[in-house]
């Protein structure tokens, strides 16, 4: 059962991978790594929130499974930051790749890191 819950999530967060940065592009008015930062940061936010649910919430360990494999990892793409990357220096856009990369990494993290403080923090920081 928990499989099939963590295919169905995969499959919906894909969707939603695709209509985000689809929107972004059409903001933008042209493709842009913008989309998958944006993706690739907010599921990371969300993954935090999920992992202090569980550590610090007391929800079931199948919540991470389903929600952080499962919708999270269809969701962000780390593959197509890695492309995206790759294409900015085959144009000679150095900096910008550099940064694209460094960002992506960097803001990542910090947004993990925050959802897991913010589901601490709402749980009692730990205290007892």
């Amino acid at each position: 059962m928990t499989l099939a819950a963590v295919l169905l999530a995969g499959a919906l967060g894909a969707v939603v991978r695709f209509v985000v940065d689809g929107e972004v592009t059409a903001r933008l008015g042209r493709p842009s790594p913008l989309g998958t930062l944006l993706v690739n940061v907010s599921g990371s936010f969300l993954l935090g929130v999920l992992a202090g649910l569980v550590l610090f919430a007391g929800r079931p360990a199948e919540w991470q499974t389903v929600a952080g494999t499962g919708f999270c990892g269809g969701y962000t793409t780390f593959s197509t930051a890695s492309v995206q990357t790759v294409r900015l220096v085959q144009e000679g856009r150095h900096r910008a790749a550099a940064a694209n990369a460094g960002i992506t990494v960097f803001a990542s993290v910090v947004a993990c890191a925050g959802g897991l403080a913010l589901v601490w923090a709402a749980s009692g920081g730990g205290s007892a």
